[in-house]
């Protein structure tokens, strides 16, 4: 039974830590853009500066 609490005790503490990165991440802007990761494919590269021979 001892090991049961320490194990949910453990599980509280990993699920404190996810919850405060999780808020830490929206508060610093880690989630603002949801718009370009979509469309990134659809862009050309840049073509390289170097010519071929």
């Amino acid at each position: 039974m001892e090991i049961m609490y320490f194990l949910i005790g453990c599980s509280l503490c990993m699920a404190l830590c996810f919850l405060f990165a999780f808020v830490w991440s929206v508060k610093t802007g880690q989630l603002e853009d949801d718009y370009t990761p979509s469309v990134r494919m659809l862009f050309d590269d840049k073509p390289s500066s170097q010519k071929e021979e």
